[in-house]
């Protein structure tokens, strides 16, 4: 029987997300990689329990997260039911709907019927009433926004989920949505970008637009899909993911990323830090961030990860020498969708 560190609330900085009563660990788990039926589940559960005995409380899924699309969301209902279930109150969960995941005309985008279907099978696989968050996971210009915003009004009030959020979408957008959900009593808690050091957009313009909107902002891929960790120092390893023809593509690997990744190492090991440790403070260090989305493959690198909160203060000139490198490289694969007006 899994029993709970009864310590694991201790010195946790929960952050409130936007003007909201909610708050959130300052690094959250994403089960984008590494938890779906390809993957060893007791390796997931070993890292879904030490990441809870260390205080995460946010866990954050999607209907086609695996593969096989949804064997994610399975796994993890599994995992709740062997070992969370006295423990859904301490727990947030999300999940999100608008890419791909089965055949046909709604099976994919941002209709009533594609988001509300979603929303019911992700329950049924994770044997839940509710999520804490759902989120329309993308912006689908060929959709009406009204019609996207009144299907997550629907969720909240049938009691399907707690809180709404979107991902990827632009400040025109946001706020757009914003004003939908107002309209009808449901506020915007959360939006979910890409944002890292090497992928910086949220800067221009969203950042302040959430702030506006009183909007939480939960950062996703901040370590760059493993580009801003060891990994690529020495090389491309065998079992990376740029040689698997999935999300990380081999162009991210140019010899200029790699060059400021390299630098950038330079100022983490200065700080004492990982670079994946580094990488994930520098994404905190703005308060208009509420937490930031991490993935895991093992235990240790989880822990390495979680460790980034025990130094997150930067100094000026170590902000600076940063910015030398920090510059778009070319890796936000989600860039098309948030200049989507």
């Amino acid at each position: 029987m899994y029993l709970p560190n009864p310590t694991r609330y201790e010195g946790v900085d929960y952050r409130r997300c936007g003007h909201s009563g909610l708050k959130l660990p300052p690094i959250s788990l994403g089960l984008w990689q590494n938890f779906g039926g390809a993957d060893v589940f007791e390796t997931g559960r070993a890292v879904i329990r030490r990441a809870f005995d260390r205080g995460v409380t946010h866990f954050d899924l999607a209907n086609n997260y695996g593969p096989p699309y949804g064997s994610a969301e399975e796994n993890f209902g599994q995992i709740l039911a062997k070992d969370f279930k006295p423990l859904r109150d301490e727990l947030i969960i999300s999940s999100k709907a608008g890419w791909d995941m089965w055949p046909g005309p709604y099976g994919i985008g941002g209709s009533r019927k594609h988001l509300i279907a979603s929303l019911d099978q992700s329950l049924k696989r994770m044997g839940l009433e509710y999520v804490d968050i759902f989120y329309s996971h993308r912006p689908t210009p060929d959709v009406p926004l009204e019609e996207t915003m009144a299907a997550l009004v629907q969720m909240v009030r049938q009691g399907k989920a707690l809180y709404v959020g979107i991902s990827s979408y632009g400040p025109e957008r946001t706020r757009a949505a914003e004003k939908m959900l107002r309209a009808e009593g449901v506020p915007l808690l959360i939006h979910q970008p890409s944002y890292s050091m090497l992928n910086r957009w949220i800067e221009d313009g969203l950042l302040e637009t959430l702030t506006d909107l009183g909007t939480g902002c939960i950062a996703f891929s901040p370590l760059a899909q493993g580009l801003l960790t060891s990994k690529y120092l020495n090389g491309v390893p065998e079992d990376a993911r740029a040689g698997k023809g999935g999300s990380f593509k081999a162009q991210h690997l140019s010899a200029e990323n790699l060059a400021r990744v390299r630098a950038l190492d330079g100022i983490a090991q200065q700080r004492g830090q990982s670079l994946a440790q580094m990488a994930i403070a520098w994404t905190l260090r703005d308060p208009r961030v509420t937490s930031a989305l991490i993935g895991a493959r093992t235990v240790a690198q989880l822990d390495d990860s979680l460790d980034a909160v025990k130094n997150t203060h930067f100094s000026t000139e170590e902000l600076a020498a940063i910015d030398t490198h920090a510059l778009d490289g070319g890796i936000d694969l989600w860039r098309s969708q948030s200049l989507h007006t």
